[in-house]
């Protein structure tokens, strides 16, 4: 007896391509979404900067008297000491600056490399151990500062545009490095089995993690984050002591706007460099013009 057997070639591919869809449509949410643990590291830091200044000024300021819904996110808001986010986000945006200075990662953050595996794998276990508290402290912190109702809007818009303008890109371009170096490895191992190469982070990625960004920058963080450095000035000037997690909320915000001088300052002589070389090109073709109509 024959069987007449349809071939599940078409089938299967086609199963493949769906599925494949699939996961790099999980990809892309996942390293969106996973992105935006870096700024709102800072806008918790902010959170922390405005919740130490109103414990300070005074002691019956409803924020003080607001209690966290348990003892961990009580130690998190209302320690005057830095905290494991401030060394998180500190060594983060060094590795990115060191990045953005020499092209180069530190021993502790670095992008994967298919040579070298036993290193590749050191990497992504600690990729993995970063993301993880990093999800744990900013779970901490945004439970405990929704319960406070800590809100540090008001120190907003008091800086200088320019330190908004490179804060702003500094901090883009530390999502990017965080993203490449930490997420990417971690996600791609997650859903795919193995770290793909560089060359093949689409667009869509970048596009969709500045939209994001750009999207909470706009709503939450121009309006916050400013309380980094405008906390230590108005301790300064009240001649209040100004304590450790207040200095090391203004070294953040600072460093991360070098980096983003220093891309904004690449950037132009790119630019720069760019239009030279084709005012060049044109100049040239303009001088060997009459010898090619000749011939």
């Amino acid at each position: 007896m024959e069987l007449n057997l349809v071939p599940a070639g078409p089938i299967t591919s086609c199963k493949y391509s769906c599925a494949a869809a699939v996961r790099n449509s999980f990809q892309l949410l996942t390293t969106t979404l996973l992105s935006l643990l870096l700024p709102l590291s800072f806008l918790l830091l902010a959170r922390l900067s405005t919740s130490h200044y109103l414990l300070s000024v005074s002691d019956s300021h409803p924020t003080a008297q607001a209690a966290a819904p348990n003892l961990l996110c009580s130690l998190f808001l209302y320690t005057k000491t830095p905290t494991i986010l401030h060394i998180l986000v500190s060594l983060v945006t060094v590795s990115s600056l060191i990045h953005a200075l020499t092209g180069k990662t530190t021993i502790f953050i670095g992008h994967n490399s298919h040579h070298q595996p036993p290193v590749t794998r050191s990497r992504l276990c600690g990729a993995w151990v970063l993301l993880c508290l990093f999800q744990l402290c900013v779970g901490l912190g945004v439970e405990g500062s929704i319960a406070s109702g800590i809100d540090g809007s008001g120190f907003g818009q008091q800086n200088s545009f320019l330190g908004r303008i490179t804060f702003f890109f500094g901090l883009h371009e530390t999502m990017m490095f965080w993203g490449e170096s930490v997420l990417k490895p971690v996600v791609d191992d997650t859903i795919f089995g193995y770290s793909r190469s560089r060359k093949e982070a689409g667009m869509a990625g970048k596009v969709a993690v500045g939209l994001s960004y750009g999207g909470f920058w706009w709503r939450r963080l121009r309006d916050e984050v400013e309380s980094l450095v405008m906390v230590p000035e108005l301790k300064r000037e009240l001649e209040m002591p100004i304590c450790a997690a207040d200095f090391m909320g203004w070294w953040l915000y600072y460093l991360t706007a070098s980096i983003g001088m220093i891309r904004l300052v690449k950037g132009s002589a790119l630019t720069l460099l760019i239009l030279v070389r084709r005012r060049r090109i044109i100049r040239d073709c303009d001088s060997h013009r009459p010898d090619d109509e000749k011939v």
